[in-house]
């Protein structure tokens, strides 16, 4: 009887737990579509450089940054720092020659659609934009690079991509913008008329997310790298085009502001009220540390049609800690900081959030995180391979 009675109390005992059990693996087994984006800072000095050292997938560089990639996983990627050449080589050589190539141990990755088009950062424009004297340097091109495709810009899918969809902005004129933050006494009349707002581009690419007829759907997935706030003078040319560059997405959800933008193709107008999207890309703004503006990056982090999922690390928590110097002066949350900056204070702005993947409201979030290990966790010695770290974001398939 003693051994009944204990059975039978075991065994109710044991219902709640398997219920647990039974809950979380169903909570761990909802369909996901893993968005993520990531500076992996494979820019180089002169044209051509990038992609003679990714061929034959020896460059220690890019087996690292493919082995964070793998660790995550993603189904969509953008790839921010990744310099591109007339025909997207180095772009589709490091897909298939590091991605798709097991790293130590890691599953190797196919992205079977991909979308990598033309920036502006090292196309001339003829001007002296930097006022050193002369029109050829680096600060003299619509958006600032030694060469065209420097700190280029590739978005990787395991989803099609709906190309002929696509909208690209890289010819938008920034004096078109209502408001445009115009540098005080900087450009002339002549260079303002010219100058596009985009320092790469902005891109809108929808992405067709499992099969229509069995409640599949378009995501339009808005892709962008603004110019660091930094780098200028007392007149904030670049602080000013990053605000603006970040504006762009604000007026692009918003229906009564869009109407002054206009796509490389002559469509005017935003992305419409009833799409769902997923905004990526190093945003080069933390909305409380740092140098930037941050009236535009709070607009967007507070849209009605936005939601900030606030995914973050261990890692960046130990080392706003560890490195301590100006970061010792922050207000905002290490736990949320995906850039990884000289820390001295005077010399460098410490580590901020800068990389974003903001999802909207008609979208279900499941979880995400930045890839930034603690030091004794698996992958912490990777991260040394960029100053930025991969964000991501999972977000229900249906």
């Amino acid at each position: 009887m003693n051994y009944t009675r204990w059975s039978l109390v075991c065994l109710l005992a044991s219902v709640p737990f398997a219920l647990y059990m039974l809950n979380r693996r169903s909570a761990n087994q909802v369909e996901v579509t893993r968005y993520a984006t990531f500076n992996v800072a494979l820019n180089r000095a002169e044209p051509g450089a990038l992609l003679r050292e990714l061929r034959g997938g020896g460059s220690e560089q890019g087996k690292q940054i493919a082995e964070i990639v793998q660790r995550v996983a993603p189904d969509v990627l953008l790839l921010c720092e990744l310099d591109r050449d007339d025909a997207a080589e180095a772009a589709a050589v490091f897909a298939r020659e590091y991605l798709a190539v097991p790293q130590h141990g890691q599953r190797a990755l196919a992205f079977e659609f991909s979308f990598c088009a033309a920036v502006n950062t090292g196309e001339p424009t003829g001007l002296d934009l930097d006022q050193d004297g002369g029109s050829t340097g680096p600060g003299d091109a619509y958006g600032f690079g030694a060469f065209p495709g420097q700190y280029g810009m590739v978005l990787l899918s395991r989803h099609p991509i709906l190309q002929a969809q696509v909208r690209t902005f890289r010819t938008q004129l920034w004096s078109a913008m209502p408001g445009a933050l115009r540098p005080a006494g900087w450009y002339s009349d002549a260079a303002w008329a010219k100058l596009r707002l985009s320092s790469k581009s902005h891109w809108d690419v929808p992405i067709g997310i499992g099969d229509a007829a069995a409640g599949g759907r378009v995501v339009h997935v808005l892709c962008a790298h603004p110019t660091p706030p930094v780098f200028d003078g007392p007149e904030d040319r670049n602080g000013c085009r990053n605000h603006d560059e970040i504006r762009f997405w604000v007026d692009y959800l918003t229906p009564a502001k869009s109407g002054w933008i206009v796509d490389d193709k002559g469509a005017a107008g935003g992305l419409d009220p009833a799409a769902g999207f997923v905004l990526l890309g190093d945003l080069n703004g933390d909305p409380v540390d740092g140098d930037a503006r941050r009236e535009a990056l709070a607009a967007l982090l507070a849209h009605e049609r936005v939601q900030d999922a606030r995914p973050g690390s261990g890692g960046g928590d130990e080392q706003s800690k560890r490195q301590f110097g100006v970061n010792a002066q922050h207000r905002g949350d290490p736990h949320l900081d995906t850039g990884d900056f000289p820390d001295a204070i005077g010399k460098g702005p410490g580590n901020l959030r800068i990389d974003y993947v903001l999802p909207s409201r008609s979208l279900s979030v499941v979880r995400g995180g930045v890839f930034w290990p603690t030091t004794h966790e698996p992958g912490a010695k990777l991260v040394t391979a960029s100053d930025h770290r991969l964000v991501w974001i999972d977000i229900a398939a249906h």
